[in-house]
């Protein structure tokens, strides 16, 4: 795929949504960074669900701490992975108030060295919080890369590294959203929606079908 191909992709998908935002509920960096680590192998929605319940009561690193392990596993244990997850954000929580101030880092490494985080939920928080040009690369992502051609790569860093080379530049702070939300409701995992696709011109997917 080159360049001009690429650019009208982004252009497109920037007409129809200027200013996207991820799907997850939040209010503070340190929201985010909860939903986010919440958010594997789960839903938006589910993810909503229990941070809705939560946050009203626990939207600090301090006040989660103060619930205890018990009392936050009560708020997400309708996550999938909730223990495991909840363990992870209780280490996560007494970092932040032991050697953060109780803030949310503006480091990769920093970020990434907090347990429950890897770089996929770095990049997030980097680009979402922070305004960084970071792109996250998850299923959707990595389906809507490869199959149209946009970034094709074996593995998922493979795909960023490629995707952050040729995104152009004026779109990549963005891209991580409209490729997330394109593969989460037109170029879907089973059957891709090509005939309802605004893309379809410029994608080089073989199999694509368009009435």
């Amino acid at each position: 795929m080159n360049r001009e191909k690429r650019t009208a992709i982004f252009e497109t998908l920037k007409a129809a949504n200027p200013s996207p935002k991820t799907e997850l509920c939040y209010t503070t960096p340190f929201e985010l960074l909860i939903a986010v680590i919440l958010s594997a192998q789960a839903t938006d929605v589910g993810v909503n669900k229990a941070t809705a319940r939560l946050f009203p009561v626990a939207n600090t690193p301090q006040a989660v701490l103060d619930l205890g392990l018990e009392g936050l596993t009560g708020y997400i244990r309708t996550i999938g992975l909730f223990n495991s997850k909840a363990a992870n954000i209780m280490k996560t929580c007494r970092i932040l108030v032991e050697h953060h101030d109780g803030e949310v880092p503006q480091s990769r490494d920093a970020l990434e060295a907090l347990p429950g985080v890897g770089r996929k939920t770095a990049n997030v928080v980097l680009n979402e919080a922070f305004g960084v040009p970071t792109i996250a690369v998850d299923t959707h992502i990595f389906r809507v890369s490869n199959r149209t051609a946009i970034a094709p790569g074996k593995t998922p860093l493979e795909v960023e590294k490629r995707l952050l080379r040729l995104v152009p530049e004026e779109f990549r702070k963005d891209a991580h959203h409209w490729l997330i939300l394109h593969g989460r409701y037109v170029c879907k995992a089973r059957k891709p929606l090509c005939g309802e696709c605004s893309i379809v011109e410029w994608c080089e997917y073989r199999n694509k079908e368009v009435a």
